[in-house]
């Protein structure tokens, strides 16, 4: 079984793509999945690691853009639906599944045009761009909420939660303290700001070491800061002497999770499915220009049932930031009990229920295939 699975650019629709392209390779005996993306997309350097083939398309987003850079990027779109086209016709997938960003529109609109069984994913509670106009055309929409079914056609439409990797459950404390090189006996704030990282969330946190000078010989810091701000950022840390591993990306994400006792971080979809999963306590910070503000509603929910803390942006600075770091850390109960209500709202099955999805929709193909042309072929599940 072939199939594609295209989108990205960021890590919120990235990382549920690789979670149900491992589900596909667990459950199907024949699986072979290839990705399609951007070179500038975060996709380019991680699924190689991954160990799955990529193929890339000329294809720039539109939504967000001044109206020379939008002009331009619509001129891209007959080009990125031919490098689509080559693509298809060169893998001749069995399927293809867009899981949002700007290079899955046209390889999945392409697909549809070729006959070929697509699915969309969609992670936020309102659909990116991309997905509201391709739902109308697909042939099956998973969503994460239940308040994205009304932006899609219903008789298609199903409820799926967000698939995380697998992987995110298994990360190891010890691993993590040792690969990170932190201090076993010191409390562990993991600060990331999703995959790019977050200029505003870096400087909080910077401005926030001054406040937290009193605790400096008790807590630690993993920081994920992206590329751009790594080396300025490392340097605060050691200009305040503080404990502290920065990094511009964290490929052990796992263990990350695993090692950390507070997490600072943004609020995408993807990022909340991760932290209910592992049950860990957070400080939110949505990102304020997320497509119909769908963070502060991501973060809202949680927050709202004392899942998690949340900063607004516009409230972010380093005092409030460390005022609440030391509200949290003074009060005994009080991340355990996020811990524990996040660890309620938690889901590891919704790969699963994507990729039943998937193989019922080939399965149909199959089926009708079979009704015109006598063909007999059969999907391999593993048992």
């Amino acid at each position: 079984m072939k199939i594609i699975i295209t989108g990205g650019g960021t890590g919120g629709h990235l990382f549920p793509a690789l979670a149900l392209a491992k589900e596909l390779r667990n459950t199907v005996a024949d699986a072979n999945v290839t990705f399609v993306g951007t070179t500038r997309g975060l996709e380019a350097r991680v699924i190689p690691r991954e160990g799955y083939d990529i193929r890339f398309i000329r294809s720039e987003g539109l939504v967000g853009k001044g109206l020379f850079k939008t002009v331009k990027s619509l001129m891209k779109v007959p080009i990125s639906l031919q490098d689509s086209k080559i693509i298809l016709r060169e893998i001749k997938p069995d399927l293809v599944l867009g899981v949002g960003g700007y290079s899955s529109g046209p390889v999945v609109l392409r697909a549809k045009m070729m006959g070929i069984p697509t699915i969309i994913h969609e992670q936020n509670t309102v659909p990116g761009f991309a997905n509201k106009i391709l739902g109308g055309f697909v042939d099956i929409v998973a969503v994460t909420y239940h308040e994205s079914m009304k932006y899609f056609p219903p008789g298609k439409t199903y409820l799926t939660g967000n698939p995380i990797r697998a992987e995110i459950l298994k990360g190891s404390r010890d691993r993590g303290y040792e690969s990170f090189s932190l201090d076993r006996d010191r409390f562990t704030i993991f600060v990331f700001g999703g995959s790019l990282g977050a200029s505003s969330i870096n400087k909080a946190v910077a401005e926030a070491l001054t406040y937290l000078e009193p605790l400096k010989d008790h807590i630690q810091f993993l920081h994920q800061t992206g590329e751009r701000e790594c080396d300025s950022v490392k340097e605060i840390y050691r200009s305040r002497e503080f404990r502290g591993t920065v990094i511009p990306f964290a490929y052990e994400m796992a263990d990350a999770y695993a090692v950390a006792d507070l997490i600072i971080s943004r609020a995408g979809a993807t990022t909340l499915a991760e932290l209910t999963a592992c049950g860990k306590a957070a400080i939110l910070v949505p990102y304020p220009y997320a497509a119909a503000n769908h963070q502060e509603i991501n973060a809202r929910k949680l927050w709202d049932i004392g899942a998690a803390q949340m900063l607004l942006e516009r409230d972010l600075n380093g005092k409030t930031l460390s005022d609440l770091v030391k509200h949290l850390l003074q009060e005994p109960d009080a991340i355990g009990e996020m811990e524990r209500i996040c660890k309620t709202l938690g889901s590891s099955d919704a790969a699963r229920k994507v990729v039943e999805l998937m193989l019922g929709l080939l399965k149909k193909k199959t089926e009708y295939t079979r009704q015109t042309t006598g063909y007999r072929g059969q999907i391999a599940v593993k048992q």
